[in-house]
């Protein structure tokens, strides 16, 4: 195709894109009117496929129409993420985000989309804090035992997470940056693995999901110092929040849904009611805790607030450990 004709094709759309948001207003009074697509921007089986899908199970008894997830894998979620912004803002085509959608922000500056602009708050669904955990026999019993041994032998302690900008490697960066310490990070490409090389004592700690180290805990195969969330967790209340050692630490692996901008403000707020209540249903409630789940139900408006924190802590973060992005 030309450039001439990839104008003219690029100019038919907006214009059709144009039409059709006029035309929203009084759509808005009757959504919806068809099933919603959820598009999550992850192979199907992985954490935020499944949270969605609970998500989608809740809102679809609410709107009395089906939610259905549409996976688009691939390309550290850029790809699935850029055909939402591209969406007819209509509320018909939403986006499942997490902590990637703020981190990729940060970390790429030629984003085919912009993660603010291009965007609407719905709501979000919940969190799963992490924890970091370590050997039993590991000298150190808590954060501020660990932040005193790191202190005392800086670069000695290392710990694991299952990749560059993961939340484990943010999460052990996040606490070199606010306890003055310096933990080395080592790169896992399965959380299994990372988790048996704590145990073994292959590297000190390791820092993943509440998910995937509960039972190790409860067990008595390893340790936990301390959980990322700013207080203790409904699923570990034994566990010190290191937000007890050190104020404001909080790193989450949460997951919230985002509508393309422009989305009618009716249709926003019909959105954000049928998820709130879809997920505060006991049933889904529930199958969200045994997934490790925390549900934190809010407001357009505050969901947006809490994106806009993420990315401002995450940027501080990123750029002061220097982490660079991959693709």
């Amino acid at each position: 195709m030309n450039k001439l004709s990839s104008r003219t094709a690029a100019a038919m759309r907006h214009c059709a894109i144009a039409c059709a948001i006029a035309a929203l207003p009084a759509h808005a009074q009757t959504f919806p009117a068809r099933p919603v697509r959820l598009v999550v921007a992850n192979a199907a089986g992985g954490n935020a496929d499944l949270v969605a899908r609970m998500a989608a199970e809740g809102m679809s008894r609410e709107l009395t129409h089906p939610v259905y997830v549409d996976n688009q894998a691939g390309g550290r979620q850029i790809p699935g993420t850029q055909f939402v912004a591209r969406a007819l803002p209509d509320g018909y085509t939403l986006l499942a985000v997490g902590l990637v959608f703020t981190t990729n922000a940060v970390l790429y500056n030629d984003l085919p989309y912009d993660s603010v602009k291009d965007f609407a708050a719905v709501g979000i669904v919940g969190s799963i804090p992490q924890l970091i955990v370590t050997a039993p026999n590991f000298p150190a019993n808590n954060i501020r035992e660990l932040i005193a041994m790191a202190k005392a032998k800086p670069d000695t302690i290392h710990y694991s997470s299952t990749g560059v900008a993961s939340t484990g490697h943010l999460g052990g960066e996040l606490l070199n940056s606010m306890a003055g310490i310096k933990l080395v990070h080592v790169p896992y490409k399965a959380t299994a693995q990372a988790n048996t090389d704590a145990m073994t004592g292959v590297v000190e700690l390791s820092l993943a999901a509440t998910s995937s180290l509960t039972s190790l805990v409860r067990s008595g195969k390893l340790k936990a110092l301390g959980i990322s969330s700013s207080k203790r967790s409904p699923q570990m209340p034994d566990v010190p929040a290191v937000a007890e050692t050190v104020p404001g630490y909080q790193l989450l692996l949460w997951n919230g849904i985002e509508a393309p901008a422009a989305t009618p403000k009716p249709v926003i707020n019909r959105l954000n009611i049928a998820l709130n209540k879809g997920i505060s249903s006991p049933d889904i409630k529930d199958k969200l805790y045994k997934a490790g789940v925390d549900i934190d139900p809010q407001t357009p408006e505050q969901t947006a607030a809490y994106i806009e924190a993420d990315m401002k802590r995450l940027t501080k973060v990123i750029r002061e450990a220097g982490i660079q992005g991959e693709r």
